[in-house]
Formats: structure tokens, C-alpha cells, sequence
């Protein structure tokens, strides 16, 4: 670990970084790569197949399921305190975990009237993202693969200073278990200021899809909430851009619902703010997933698909602190 570039940086132009390789470069590479240059400093396919696990609870929020099903890994797969195995243990129960939310949340997003996908039905997804897409709806069509991969890439990792992976540190360092720690970080990207905001920036890009004015829309946002869902006073994000991109390439039905959005919020959030404002990762997010077919109440639990990579290798990070004298 010592070894390998820090898990998360930004160049001198803003670009990010993962491991030190710009993720521009990445973006189109299967999630289990993204996931395996953020662990494991190399950008190879780093997750096994999800072993066959039937969600053990359906609450009708998927967030709320993938966070309790983690938890309760641990008594069923034996996962022990980080202080008592070695590292390569640690890093095997990190993969199994993560692999299995994402079989969680589209286990889970999955209406329950339907019966469940068989298992040797998902098992011809050739990635993790077409097996994920196979086990929530039965087929996995190329470009909502795309999108998910494109997507789960951009979020994979935002830094240590966000509060989900400063969430997993402190987890990881009173020596607790990793589905503790996968778990505790699930409970910080819920709320409406984090990843809770995709599912209102798509609800504001439908309603000008619709025929709303945009300028309007931003408006009554900022009467009513006071922020715009997913526009925000700050810099550029390259990272939004790359995902604005990869909804104008797939041709999603709400990209030129959320580009207005984001020209009329640019100056009326300014004007509020006194600092430049610009569409963030959740905004372009939420689009892309909606081109998928997700429901508005899904966004938040599918991008914690994503986050389960960086806040993997922050685990293993804090662990390897943790034990050096």
C-alpha cells in the first residue's frame, strides 16, 4: 500500500486522479477495474462474482437494505476485527462486501412481486455492471452498462475529506470490522445535501423537460429549499463534465432539460451566493441514471455502488496506520 500513489489527488488544472491515473482515463473501464486501481493500485478486474445471497431485508428504501444487509454480514461470513486478520483477509472481505451490496441493491430495487433472477441467468453478465443490470431487470442492454460504469467510476472516490470516507476512517480505526465500516459509510451519503440530492435534480430536470422554464424552475428552488439540487456555489467539476458528456453520447432524455438547468443556475445561484456556481456530480448523475430507468428513489443506493471502492481502500489505508509502529 505504502507503495502506491495516494488513493485520491487533483493536478494542477483541477483533473482528478485515482492513484495517481487521471479518470478521464478510466471512464469507460468495467467497475471492477476502477475498483481494483483504487485497492490494489492496478487497474485490473479486482471483484469476484457476487456469491448467491437473498437480501435479508426488504424495506422498500434500498439504501436503508444495503445498509442493514452489511452489517449483518459479519456474523454470517465470519468477518473479524481489522486489528486481529492480516491484510490480504481484510482486502478478500472488503471485495465480498462490496460485490454483495451491489447484488443488494438491485436485488432490492427489484419489484418484489417479481420472482428473482436466477443465478445462472446473472452469471452470463460479463461485468459487474451487466450482472448487476441482469439481476434487477433481467437483461443488460450495452449503453445502460455504459452508464453505470461511467457513473460508479466518477463516484468511486471524492477524497478524504467527504464525510462518507471520513466515515469508514473512523470505523476503521477503532479496529472494527469492514461491514462496519462499509455500513457506518452508507449512513452519510443519505441525506438531501449529499447523494440524496440526485433524486430532486431529476425531479427539477423532468419538470422543465415538461415544458418549465428553466430560470423559473432554479427560482422556486431557491425560494423553497434554498439551494438547487445538484447546482452549486463552487468551481468547475470535472468530474460532472465527464458524466454531462456521457449523457449527451447516450443521447439521455433529460440532457437538454439538465443543460438549461444548468445555464439558468449558473447566474441566479451566483447572484444568491456571490461565488460561481456549476451542475455537480449528483446533478449529471441523476440524468444518466435516469436514461437507465431507475426510479428517483434508487439514485442514492446506486451510487453507493460506486463509493464501496474508495471507501474500500480507505479502510485498508486506516488499517495499515493503524498497525505501523
Amino acid at each position: 500500500m505504502n507503495d502506491t500513489p495516494p488513493i485520491f489527488t487533483l493536478s494542477p488544472d483541477n483533473e482528478p486522479r485515482y492513484r495517481g491515473r487521471p479518470v478521464a482515463e478510466i471512464l469507460d473501464h468495467p467497475f471492477e477495474s476502477v475498483w481494483g486501481l483504487l485497492v490494489d493500485g492496478v487497474a485490473a478486474p479486482a471483484l469476484p462474482p457476487a456469491e448467491p445471497f437473498p437480501l435479508p431485508v426488504r424495506t422498500g428504501d434500498a439504501r436503508v437494505d444495503v445498509q442493514s444487509a452489511i452489517a449483518q454480514l459479519a456474523p454470517v461470513w465470519g468477518f473479524r476485527p481489522l486489528l486481529d486478520i492480516p491484510p490480504e483477509r481484510a482486502r478478500q472481505d472488503l471485495a465480498r462486501a462490496s460485490v454483495l451490496a451491489l447484488s443488494y441493491v438491485a436485488q432490492s430495487a427489484r419489484a418484489p412481486e417479481l420472482p428473482a433472477i436466477p443465478q445462472r441467468q446473472v452469471e452470463e453478465g460479463r461485468s459487474v455492471a451487466e450482472r448487476f443490470l441482469i439481476r434487477w431487470c433481467g437483461s443488460a442492454r450495452p449503453d445502460h452498462a455504459q452508464a453505470l460504469d461511467a457513473l460508479w467510476a466518477v463516484v468511486a472516490e471524492d477524497g478524504p475529506d467527504s464525510p462518507s470516507t471520513r466515515i469508514a476512517r473512523m470505523v476503521a480505526g477503532t479496529g472494527a470490522d469492514v461491514g462496519a465500516c462499509l455500513s457506518g459509510a452508507v449512513s452519510a451519503v443519505s441525506g438531501p445535501l449529499a447523494a440524496g440530492a440526485a433524486a430532486r435534480a431529476q425531479q427539477l430536470a423532468v419538470q422543465v423537460n415538461d415544458g418549465l422554464d428553466p430560470a423559473e424552475a432554479v427560482r422556486t428552488a431557491l425560494r423553497e429549499q434554498t439551494v438547487v439540487p445538484g447546482l452549486v456555489p463552487a468551481a468547475r467539476d470535472p468530474r460532472a463534465e465527464m458524466l454531462r458528456e456521457v449523457c449527451r453520447r447516450l443521447d439521455a432524455r433529460l440532457f437538454e432539460a439538465g443543460r438549461a438547468l444548468e445555464r439558468a443556475g449558473r447566474d441566479l445561484v451566483a447572484e444568491r451566493s456571490g461565488r460561481p456556481a456549476s451542475a455537480n456530480v449528483v446533478f449529471w448523475g441523476a440524468l444518466l441514471l435516469d436514461h437507465v430507468g431507475f426510479a428517483p428513489r434508487l439514485f442514492n443506493a446506486l451510487i453507493v455502488c460506486g463509493r464501496t471502492a474508495g471507501w474500500s481502500a480507505h479502510v485498508l489505508e486506516t488499517r495499515a496506520q493503524l498497525l505501523t509502529p
